[in-house]
């Protein structure tokens, strides 16, 4: 909850102050801020950010977090993530109701998968849509984000039983843009083991690790030559599909846990394959690291992939023996060319990332205000 302030060089009163507000603070979205606020210049950047934990709790009390640790004067912008309530927000701090305001979708509620462990609710996405509502612009870290998150707003709007407004979607579309969040491309090893499959996802149910699990058994009783690099967090209790793999596998496994920095980029640099089986991937920062570094990519055709690879490296969502059978040919034949994924990079996005920010700031001085 501390506050983070990151003076710009030069005059630090003279630059506008901007609010970078993340109220669920995991790994991607760290190093997301730490980016963003470190390499956007020409602003005094403000942070203020709540723990990636607690996720119910998070998104629905993150302005009650915030209460008595925001300043009483407004900046001259602000850039939320979505899982601000920034509806909310603006209602209990009315000085930042005229604030120009960015809503960053990292995520959307609407198409993020719910475990069997997790009750059903509406009020994640309704903070998501009140928040998309109170902003001034809408930004995604991909295409699939951008239209996931508007068709479900049409859906939820259609089921309201009645009294429901008109145009929400259309409104909303018409301030939503994609601007993804930016990697840092990793080199490739000096050899590479075309034989090499990495797994580097989080090992939880939106991930689906049974689906890979089910998919390196089979790839292995074809006989194929391959070694596995289990990377990624785990929680402390093994879930079954790394299990699994540990008892079957275990002589293939060259790599299993959070490896140091250099050892992960030497793993991805020197990979044959990446392979994703994810259910929910809205941007797949780990797999476009991987690609970045050489490693061929093998993920659902669905999701934010169809934006990033080409159809041979897209295999059917949940198709273990479309997702093996392409493994082994790769390995008997030869792996496909790389796909090029410089256009994620910080420096293919630092201009457009600064360009927002300067004319979030500039909207400031701005009489007329959009229409919610």
């Amino acid at each position: 909850m501390a506050v983070d302030r990151l003076a710009p060089s030069g005059s630090a009163s003279a630059a506008p102050r901007v609010w970078l507000l993340s109220a669920y603070g995991g790994d991607s979205h760290a190093a997301w801020a730490d980016w963003l606020s470190s390499e956007v210049s020409g602003v005094a950047w403000q942070r203020y950010e709540l723990p990636g934990r607690h996720f119910r709790w998070r998104i629905r009390g993150n302005p009650l977090s915030w209460l008595d640790e925001l300043p009483d004067h407004a900046p001259q912008a602000m850039i939320a993530t979505s899982m601000v309530d920034l509806a909310t927000l603006r209602g209990i701090r009315p000085h930042l109701a005229a604030v120009p305001t960015v809503y960053y979708f990292h995520e959307n509620q609407f198409a993020y998968p719910v475990s069997a462990q997790q009750v059903h609710s509406l009020e994640p996405q309704i903070v998501q849509v009140y928040g998309a509502l109170a902003a001034d612009a809408l930004v995604f870290n991909s295409e699939f984000n951008r239209s996931s998150f508007l068709e479900g707003v049409g859906d939820l709007i259609r089921r309201m039983p009645d009294c429901k407004p008109q145009g929400v979607r259309e409104r909303l579309a018409e301030r939503a843009s994609v601007l993804p969040v930016p990697i840092t491309p990793l080199p490739p090893a000096a050899e590479r083991d075309p034989g090499l499959i990495v797994w580097n996802h989080r090992w939880e149910y939106d991930k689906a690790p049974e689906h890979f699990a089910d998919a390196m058994e089979a790839l292995a009783a074809t006989g194929a030559d391959f070694r596995l690099a289990l990377l990624g967090w785990r929680p402390n209790e093994p879930p079954p599909a790394l299990q699994r793999l540990r008892e079957r596998l275990g002589s293939r496994i060259i790599a299993d846990g959070r490896v140091p920095s250099e050892r992960y980029r030497q793993l991805l640099g020197s990979a044959g394959v990446a392979v994703s089986t994810a259910h929910h991937e809205f941007q797949g920062l780990a797999m476009l690291e991987a690609v970045s570094a050489g490693a061929r990519p093998l993920v659902p055709d669905a999701l934010c992939y169809r934006e990033q690879y080409p159809s041979a490296c897209r295999y059917p969502i949940d198709d273990t023996r479309a997702l093996v059978e392409r493994l082994a040919s790769w390995l008997q034949h030869g792996l496909p060319s790389s796909p090029d994924v410089s256009g994620w990079t910080r420096a293919s996005l630092h201009k457009s990332w600064q360009q927002l920010v300067d004319e979030t700031v500039g909207s400031a001085d701005c009489d007329v205000r959009p229409l919610r």
